[in-house]
């Protein structure tokens, strides 16, 4: 189902739990709220659709990656200045990424990965952490 994008900045700035199998439906609900806003929009955390859980859903190239509960491993290139925008408020800003990230993380079916991402994908994933920590950039 396609849920409405939260803009409460209250709730976006709690701490998301870590989720358990329990919460495996929220990805449902953040592939279509992505799909929907895909003309703007390259990845969902869950708290923006007000679910306080560690999931995320990122546009990878042209196909949805889900990471459950992930833990960086290391952060590694360049650590550059870019601009970012997000659902949640109107604009631009500037943040710091780091070019690569190697994560641990759990996928749709719970299966435990170790993957290194680059690029914009890792910029992607850093900026959905930053959700889960309720940073707001």
């Amino acid at each position: 189902m396609i849920r409405e994008i939260i803009k409460d900045q209250f709730i976006l700035s709690q701490k998301s739990k870590p989720a358990t199998q329990e919460d495996i439906l929220i990805i449902e609900d953040l592939i279509d709220t992505i799909k929907a806003h895909e003309d703007h929009c390259v990845g969902i955390a869950a708290n923006m659709i007000g679910q306080l859980k560690r999931i995320m859903v990122v546009n990878n190239q042209g196909t949805y990656l889900t990471l459950i509960n992930p833990i960086v491993l290391k952060y590694s290139g360049r650590y550059t200045t870019v601009q970012e925008g997000c659902l949640c408020h109107e604009g631009t800003k500037s943040v710091k990424r780091y070019e690569k990230i190697k994560l641990e993380y759990y996928d749709q079916s719970m299966k435990r990965k170790i993957k290194t991402f680059a690029g914009f994908t890792a910029q992607i994933i850093q900026h959905e952490l930053d959700h889960f920590e309720g940073k707001l950039i």
